[in-house]
């Protein structure tokens, strides 16, 4: 199989605009003819629903949960980068993409990340007229703050809760669209299987979660915008329900999957306090901005932070990356707090946790806010007070969720932070056109591999899901349903359909009816450690091949011991939770495989075997360059097909932050 990323030729700067002026269109009057199925209501999903609506297709969104504002771009807090420059620091749109390239350590397409730079500015416009509160300065205009891995702040937020705005803006441009019936929307539905017919994707089949009746559902085309796969892991920051099902379905379908390993590991969440928990919490990366990463200088200090003196703290960002300091990219932070911690110097119960201190940015704002009060010789009392009714005014939100988690003022004392997982850079393969290497089947946002190489920027992530939803999708898509115009729906009779339900109906009764001992969480839980400990965030060849080996070992035992309660034809949490594990599990396995196959390290995948003297990650472009997209065969078997990554503007280098 050849893989063509499809990207147009021509200058970088160039290659959208050629392509919007050179693509197919659908004229008005057909596009009322074209059903299109948009699965997952979150930013990807809700922007390209109503975009699509709107531009008269006929649509159908689902969403397992019981509305669209539940989805999990919600929990995104610190901010979405766009290439404005308000800040006049100089920024453009080729240091967005330099610096997004850069921060993926050379392991991503060109051509789509330029086109996202590109399309930044366009979104936070468009969010802007839709309401988005994003926040502004004492002047009125957009307020702007730096994160990790640049130089130049660039990222919009509304307080410490952007993601949730950018989602309520989006949800209400899809309900305009459902009100006027472009959009049918069809919550508490998962989908279960993908249709295929004459090697297009023609409809997918899906559950009823409330009422557990299969529906068959027609659609000219298929949009994946699902989310990533980060509770793999189990213990992630990402929701409960979030998983890999309808991308794996399109997997064992004939969609490639790509780069599987690339699993982003955040460094500022709350540490885990004990084997009780089921979730993790972040606290937004938008809080390295204004907080000091430190551990004690000297090991196993059990004194309380405020006992520890300036001169004993080992701030080992600043001390290791003078350029960047605490604004390293998120791999890059990551791997220095579990040096830190590994090496003895971990504070807290546990001794996983270092501490994010914001007394210096108390003093810095306080001092400014006291010039600004016309306060001569302010106390140092009057500097912090002051100081933190701005940290307040900043990041309140973050601060109460701290305090309400862990039970400590973080105005008081500094937060403990330890890294957890977050983002998952791979997914399903994609081209130019975010079509998958199955026809008329799409994957749009986390649900896509597409643009962040081995590690994503913060505040990316927001970026991406809506530009590919509000300003990709809407051109590339037309460029191959023109074609379809000629094909009528296709009915739900067709044996295609009968065929993928009877296959639905067959795994879930054979789910029902294996009446093991172990309940779902149990083989979870045990998947969960087996990926953190040895595919987490430092890998080696020894490690991957028991996880192996034990994931293979855990599926066997998850199909003939597993226990799911309940009946089909109903309300069936258990029984959703399993489904969705038992593809976890599969997953598993294939992002060991890809970790195992990759000899270096590069962004979040590190290898102990592949780093350079001063312990950071050491790439192999000679060897490693390119995109491992793997084939689903059978049980147990993938075939790898590489994609090779080409850099005709930016030469690959070492990273440097320092």
């Amino acid at each position: 199989m050849i893989l063509d990323s499809k990207i147009p030729s021509g200058p970088i700067e160039q290659k959208w605009t050629n392509y919007k002026g050179h693509c197919k269109l659908v004229n008005p009057a057909n596009k009322r003819k074209l059903e299109i199925i948009v699965v997952g209501t979150g930013l990807a999903g809700a922007s390209a629903a109503a975009s699509l609506g709107e531009l008269g297709y006929k649509v159908k969104a689902f969403c397992f949960q019981d509305s669209p504002r539940r989805a999990h771009s919600i929990a995104a807090q610190g901010g979405i980068n766009a290439a404005k420059n308000y800040q006049n620091d100089g920024d453009s749109i080729f240091r967005l993409f330099y610096d997004t390239i850069k921060g993926g350590d050379y392991r991503s397409r060109e051509g789509n990340v330029y086109r996202l730079a590109e399309n930044s500015a366009n979104i936070i416009d468009q969010c802007v007229a839709q309401g988005v509160p994003f926040a502004r300065e004492y002047g009125g205009v957009l307020s702007n703050r730096s994160f990790g891995g640049v130089q130049v702040q660039r990222t919009f937020y509304a307080a410490g809760q952007t993601g949730q705005q950018l989602l309520i803006g989006a949800y209400q441009a899809l309900e305009r669209q459902v009100a006027l019936g472009n959009v049918k929307m069809y919550s508490r539905h998962e989908m279960q299987e993908l249709v295929i017919i004459d090697g297009k994707a023609r409809g997918i089949i899906a559950r009823d979660l409330v009422t557990g009746k299969l529906e068959r559902h027609f659609g000219h085309a298929v949009l994946l915008c699902s989310g990533g796969y980060g509770n793999v892991f189990y213990l992630s920051t990402n929701a409960m329900g979030s998983n890999v099902t309808a991308a794996w379905k399109a997997h064992k379908n004939g969609a490639l999957f790509g780069n599987p390993c690339f699993t982003q590991i955040h460094p500022t969440c709350i540490p885990v306090t004990g084997e009780h928990q089921s979730k993790l919490t972040l606290m937004s990366e938008s809080l390295r901005n204004d907080g000091r990463i430190w551990v004690p200088k000297q090991k196993g200090d059990t004194r309380k932070a405020s006992q520890i003196p300036e001169e004993e703290r080992d701030y080992y960002l600043e001390r290791r990356y003078p350029a960047f300091g605490n604004l390293v990219p998120r791999d890059v932070a990551s791997r220095a707090a579990k040096e830190r911690c590994d090496e003895g110097y971990g504070v807290g119960s546990s001794k996983q946790a270092v501490y994010l201190d914001f007394s210096a940015a108390f003093e810095r704002y306080g001092t400014t806010e006291a010039g600004i009060h016309g306060i001569d010789n302010p106390s140092k009392e009057q500097i912090i007070s002051l100081g933190k009714q701005v940290v307040k005014e900043k990041y309140g939100n973050l601060f109460d969720m701290y305090e309400k988690i862990t039970g400590e003022n973080p105005y008081e004392v500094p937060m403990r932070i330890y890294p957890a997982v977050h983002y998952t850079m791979g997914g399903l393969w994609v081209d130019y056109e975010l079509m998958t290497t199955v026809k008329g089947l799409y994957a749009l946002g986390e649900a896509n591999f597409s643009d962040h190489g081995a590690n994503r920027l913060g505040a990316s992530a927001l970026m991406q899901g809506l530009a590919d939803g509000y300003f990709v999708i809407p051109y590339t898509i037309g460029n191959y349903l023109a074609d379809e115009i000629y094909n009528k729906p296709i009915s739900t009779d067709h044996e295609a359909f009968q065929l993928a339900e009877k296959k639905v109906q067959e795994r879930l009764k054979n789910l029902l009816s294996i009446k093991g001992t172990q309940p779902v969480e149990n083989f979870h839980r045990r998947l969960g450690k087996i990926m953190w400990d040895k595919c987490g965030m430092a890998r080696n060849a020894n490690g991957l091949q028991q996880a192996i080996q034990e994931i293979q070992q855990l599926k066997k035992e998850f199909w003939s011991d597993v226990k799911v309660p309940g009946g089909l034809h109903e309300l069936n949490p258990e029984l959703d939770k399993a489904g969705r594990v038992a593809d976890f599990i599969e997953l598993g396995e294939l992002m060991c495989i890809d970790a195992l196959h990759r000899n270096e390290s590069c962004g979040g995948h590190f290898r102990e075997e592949y780093q350079t003297p001063d312990g950071e990650a050491l790439r192999d472009d000679a060897n490693f360059m390119y995109v491992a997209a793997w084939e689903f065969k059978n049980d147990h078997q993938w075939e790898l097909h590489k994609e090779p990554l080409q850099y005709d503007v930016i030469k690959p280098t070492q990273r440097n932050y320092k």
